[in-house]
């Protein structure tokens, strides 16, 4: 099908704007988390150069998705997955080790992370599986897509990457409750999961048992496993109203503050742009969050609805603990915050997902030539 000039007029340029914005802070912070003082000196390491080179890769997978009708993602939904599943096992067998973890497969300069394509695969199979009617999951509906999305999330889980098996499981449990569970299944994983869920603390690592039990006493291993969370609160803290200002950051500029070009990048802005700045930040977020709420429900169809709402949780999720951790108040499981911490992969899917939106809203109307 020829592209359609009138699909232009369609396009969501609130959401594009909004993803640009962020884009920009997180490059200008990333500017910011690359320094480190040495006496009078400030010395810049690469990575907010290298987050351009992935920008523009992601710019041209955000338009590569818009050029064609978004019903032809169903299609390749199942080889996706089955294609990425495999990856995860290759991960698994010959995958590059960093910091104790196998995540990476090394092709040529570059390392490559399949579980991130994990999540567009995902998305787009729940979507395609869930979409197919309208009345609510009972048990045997639940099973299915419960069946095909918890052995991709696993792989990951052994990598051992929690942070991102859990915001697959998230992604998938977020579109489940969107399709709705029948009143029977509802009530069974209500009195269920508070039970059940405890039992997962039986199957954790040392490590993460501890980042688990630092949240709640950060001081019980200040420099091992709470030193993360004390730092990252101090140096939001010495930001106060109004930040130190840019480049000014203590915590980030001496080094005191663990991964903060990924992990713990907004805890580097909230103490150069302080309360006020966090704020502002937060804002963008709800903004840009807002607009994958009123693709879904403007879309013309099922599919592209569940998309939205996939893309919305997804989004939702990653923001939701990323502030939470570097705020103290959850878990330190290694989930970025997008388009503001640095990732290659990371960055590149994020761009991807929303160009799927944007393709779901500039065809929410039905052209006919005249």
């Amino acid at each position: 099908m020829p592209f359609d000039r009138r699909f232009i007029l369609s396009v969501n340029w609130s959401l594009v704007a909004l993803t640009a914005m962020l884009f920009g802070v997180g490059v200008l912070n990333l500017y910011s988390a690359s320094g480190f003082r040495m006496g009078d000196e400030l010395s810049m390491q690469p990575f907010y150069n290298r987050q351009l080179i992935w920008g523009l890769a992601g710019l041209g997978c955000l338009l590569a998705m818009v050029v064609f009708d978004y019903k032809y993602l169903a299609a390749i939904a199942w080889p996706m997955v089955i294609s990425t599943s495999v990856l995860l096992v290759l991960v698994l067998v010959m995958g590059k080790t960093v910091g104790g973890a196998k995540r990476w497969l090394p092709i040529g300069g570059f390392a490559f992370q399949p579980s991130e394509v994990a999540k567009i695969a995902l998305l787009l199979l729940a979507a395609k599986i869930l979409s197919k009617r309208s009345e609510r999951l009972g048990w045997l509906d639940l099973a299915g897509i419960l069946a095909v999305s918890l052995p991709v999330a696993l792989l990951i889980i052994v990598e051992p990457d929690l942070g991102t098996g859990l915001n697959v499981l998230l992604l998938v449990a977020g579109l489940i409750l969107y399709r709705g569970l029948a009143g029977p299944v509802f009530k069974t994983l209500a009195i269920a999961g508070p039970i059940l869920i405890p039992c997962g603390w039986f199957f954790l690592k040392p490590y993460q048992k501890g980042r688990i039990l630092t949240l709640f006493d950060p001081q019980r291993d200040p420099l091992g496993a709470g030193y993360h969370i004390i730092q990252s609160q101090i140096a939001i803290g010495s930001g106060q109203m109004w930040g130190k200002g840019f480049l000014e950051g203590t915590q980030s500029q001496l080094r005191y503050l663990p991964e903060k070009h990924t992990d713990f990048a907004v805890a580097v802005f909230a103490e150069e742009w302080g309360f006020m700045g966090g704020i502002a930040l937060l804002t963008l977020f709800c903004l840009f969050l807002l607009q994958f709420y009123v693709t879904a429900k403007n879309a013309k169809d099922r599919f592209g609805s569940y998309l939205a709402a996939g893309v919305f949780f997804y989004f939702f999720w990653q923001i939701l603990i990323n502030m939470g951790m570097v705020l103290g108040i959850m878990p330190v499981v290694g989930i970025p915050l997008p388009f503001i911490s640095y990732g290659g992969s990371a960055t590149i899917v994020n761009f991807t997902l929303v160009g799927i939106v944007v393709n779901v809203s500039m065809r929410r109307y039905l052209f006919k030539k005249g």
